[in-house]
């Protein structure tokens, strides 16, 4: 059974440690969207007014990290006020490369940013390095075992106790809601050739420090260089990525790569240009407000406008329901905010399966133009969805419990807005428009 971390407050140990090496950035406090305000913390609640119908309930006996609404007890909360521990690690026989500043600052203040952004302002990401340095494990790297896949137990449980115990003279884990473990580049392979890192989430099984159980811890090995000159800029987000599981978001990659999301999300691609969180995502993570969501549950048609994604206000999502358990999705996507390089902008239809666990296809990307190579060329982007949002004009049906669901992209207003209408009907011949 998960367990939910405990949430204690308290000063720390001791002067001494208030006065400890703090790597204090800019990260601590976000980026301020214009338009937004500060959340309650938590994930969305099938309570939300008018998006009940829409909020599918986990699967029984679904994956943890699954797109169920709303996300089990013991993840990370996605909104308010979020304290992230972030210790860099070294080995014996992988000594620190450069500083643990430096490293520390190949991830923020971006990362804190991104999610401000990302969030509209409704998380409040802060972080702290409270040990200043590279904290030196007392095993070789090579003892623990670890390597791509790897499961927490032996070697993770092995390599976070042993943090535990060099980082408690100078860490109060009592002040902390996740941990981030960036390790020395050179220890494992490079990125390039295996991707390491990797988080648990909700892990009833992690050590205690301080008496909280280390339940949400992301590993972030390598550096996601692909050798274009964009990693300064782009390659943090490996760790917006391994957060994402801490806050309870599956894996939208499968083993082919993302060839089901594509490049429309983190949780599907965290290499190459800048990209977003579904909508989907934000609503499960409490980023969504009551009224930005649309629930077309009932037979009959509606007509909504969808406010492009990378900007705050509007509705950012409506949802289709299907079945208790699947439901098709509609965003607005636009080459603004998080998304950098959206070569064909419009509105993203997707199909959600919260049956479906991580890493095995959860949502899957309806492509309005099947058969083409794409409309990008950048590195790291699956090209064949890269055309997939519906223009003015293209529509996409699907078959639902003896019904026909249409959702059809009508036009755009001044604002930039996507004018959307669905239709729910008896069931009959027909396909994509």
């Amino acid at each position: 059974m998960k367990q939910q971390r405990p949430r204690i407050r308290s000063p720390r140990r001791s002067s001494a440690l208030a006065a400890a090496a703090v790597l204090a950035v800019a990260a601590a406090t976000p980026t301020a969207v214009p338009g937004t305000a500060p959340a309650r913390a938590g994930h969305a609640r099938a309570r939300d007014a008018g998006a009940a119908a829409c909020a599918l309930a986990p699967a029984p006996g679904a994956s943890p990290l699954s797109e169920g609404i709303p996300t089990p007890v013991g993840h990370s909360r996605g909104t308010g006020r979020v304290d992230a521990l972030t210790l860099m690690i070294d080995f014996p026989d992988a000594p620190g490369e450069g500083t643990a500043r430096r490293r520390f600052r190949e991830f923020f203040p971006q990362t804190a940013r991104w999610f401000a952004r990302a969030s509209y302002g409704r998380l409040d990401y802060r972080v702290s390095a409270p040990a200043g340095r590279w904290l030196r494990m007392p095993r070789p790297f090579g003892s623990y075992g670890l390597d791509r896949g790897s499961p927490y137990e032996p070697g993770y449980h092995r390599l976070l106790t042993d943090l535990v115990r060099v980082a408690g003279p100078v860490v109060d884990f009592r002040r902390h809601d996740l941990v981030n473990v960036l390790v020395t580049p050179n220890a494992g392979p490079p990125a390039v050739r295996a991707v390491l890192s990797v988080s648990f989430a909700a892990n009833p099984r992690a050590p205690v420090a301080d008496g909280v159980r280390l339940a949400n811890v992301s590993f972030v090995y390598g550096r996601q260089d692909d050798g274009t000159g964009s990693y300064p800029r782009t390659g943090f987000r490996v760790l917006p990525h391994e957060n994402g599981h801490l806050f309870g978001l599956p894996d939208l990659y499968t083993g082919a790569g993302g060839d089901l999301a594509g490049h429309w999300d983190v949780m599907s691609e965290d290499w190459g240009p800048g990209n977003d969180l579904m909508a989907w995502h934000k609503w499960k993570l409490g980023w969504l407000r009551a009224g930005q969501v649309a629930c077309a549950a009932r037979r009959g048609g509606s007509a909504h406008t969808l406010s492009p994604l990378g900007r705050p206000g509007g509705t950012k999502l409506v949802v289709v329901p299907l079945s208790a358990t699947e439901a098709l999705t509609a965003e607005a996507r636009t080459d603004e905010g998080n998304d950098d390089r959206v070569c064909r902008p419009g509105v993203l239809i997707s199909r959600v399966d919260t049956r479906t666990g991580s890493g095995g296809g959860p949502v899957r990307v309806a492509d309005a133009t099947p058969g083409s190579p794409g409309c990008t060329r950048e590195p790291n982007v699956h090209p064949g969805l890269s055309d997939a949002a519906h223009r003015p004009g293209q529509s996409f049906t699907a078959g639902a419990r003896g019904e026909r669901v249409t959702v059809r992209v009508t036009g755009r207003d001044a604002r930039g807005g996507y004018r959307v209408e669905v239709t729910r009907g008896p069931a009959s011949a027909g396909g994509r428009g």
